[in-house]
């Protein structure tokens, strides 16, 4: 198997921002929300299910909404992110609460790291990124180069 190479890419002036936040995180998450309020309203907003809901409701701006998390919202999100279509992540996850959808979880941050896109997981770390002077400007930053890597694989040949 081949290494992977890196070229870079940038990211836009209005992010699109996802937002995810865990049962018991959801009010830690709207009212982080409601402080950025104005930031926030700079940029694309994308969520799980719930979240989505309820971020609409609370903060009156539109919100794109995925599935619920746990049927899959997760992935979605992920492939967002690995399409190209996700430039922040903010997942506010409980640590102290084990999650039937763990695994889905650790692939959304496992893609996010690849991608090389900004992940906050709580309240602190988002309002360090949110007031990154990066924030409302483009932003070069590496990615897999993944047309390189399919240039680089041989296709198996079909036939006698």
């Amino acid at each position: 198997m081949s290494r992977i190479a890196f070229t870079t890419a940038t990211l836009p002036a209005r992010k699109r921002i996802a937002l995810v936040a865990h049962d018991h995180c959801k009010g830690f998450l709207l009212d982080w929300a409601k402080r950025q309020r104005e930031r926030l309203a700079h940029h694309d907003l994308v969520a799980t299910g719930t979240t989505g809901m309820l971020l609409r409701e609370e903060l009156g701006m539109p919100v794109e909404s995925m599935i619920s998390g746990p049927l899959g919202g997760d992935q979605q999100i992920g492939a967002r992110i690995a399409e190209r279509r996700v430039d922040i992540l903010v997942f506010f996850w409980d640590p102290f609460e084990p999650q039937p959808h763990d695994p889905d979880i650790k692939a959304l941050l496992r893609v996010a790291a690849v991608w090389n896109i900004p992940v906050a997981c709580n309240e602190s770390s988002a309002d360090y990124l949110l007031s990154s002077a990066l924030l409302e400007q483009e932003h070069e930053c590496r990615i897999p180069d993944y047309a390189s890597y399919l240039a680089g694989r041989s296709v198996p040949q079909s036939g006698p």
